[in-house]
């Protein structure tokens, strides 16, 4: 087990929970942040993908926005998060629907055409994978775009997809 690992298994013990296939993060990572923390998983997920070449980093709004950035500041990179309502700025955009299971409810995601382009390689990166919305929508504003998905990365793996890199998976939490 990673060093990353090691600190956030530590944080769900003493802070947080796990209740089966929730995992309340609250105070340390998904709605307070520890950045030093989050700095420690930045850097783990950046170093696996430090040779793919990577232009930008992709997220979806909102709870995977700090550990995007975190990630782009490791790897030098912009990125970008998809919005989850269509500003009156954005006039061409990609677009795809995601249904959150956490919140029971299915939005659009919108990405301008003015940051994502053609050839692009692009990092997605979120706090969890569950059932695969999110990155099902993610996948097909990259592929509207014509941009290479070249990787996948979260913080909580709960789903059963191994193209997905993560910190920890729901079998390093029982």
């Amino acid at each position: 087990m990673t060093d990353a690992a090691q600190a956030l298994l530590h944080r769900i013990k003493t802070d947080g929970a796990v209740d089966g296939q929730i995992i309340k993060v609250d105070t340390f990572l998904n709605h307070m942040v520890d950045p030093t923390l989050m700095r420690v998983l930045a850097q783990e997920i950046a170093g696996r993908f430090a040779d793919q070449q990577v232009d930008k980093i992709l997220t979806a709004e909102t709870s995977g926005i700090m550990l995007a950035q975190a990630v782009a500041e490791e790897l030098n990179v912009p990125f970008i998060y998809a919005k989850k309502k269509k500003p009156l700025t954005m006039t061409g955009s990609y677009a795809a629907a995601s249904y959150s299971f956490t919140k029971q409810e299915t939005t659009t995601l919108y990405v301008s055409q003015e940051v994502l382009f053609p050839a692009e390689r692009i990092l997605f990166i979120d706090d969890f994978f569950a059932k695969g919305s999110t990155l099902k929508a993610i996948e097909e504003i990259v592929s509207q775009a014509r941009a290479v998905l070249v990787g996948k990365a979260v913080i909580i793996n709960k789903g059963v997809r191994e193209d997905v890199h993560s910190i920890l998976t729901m079998e390093d939490l029982r």
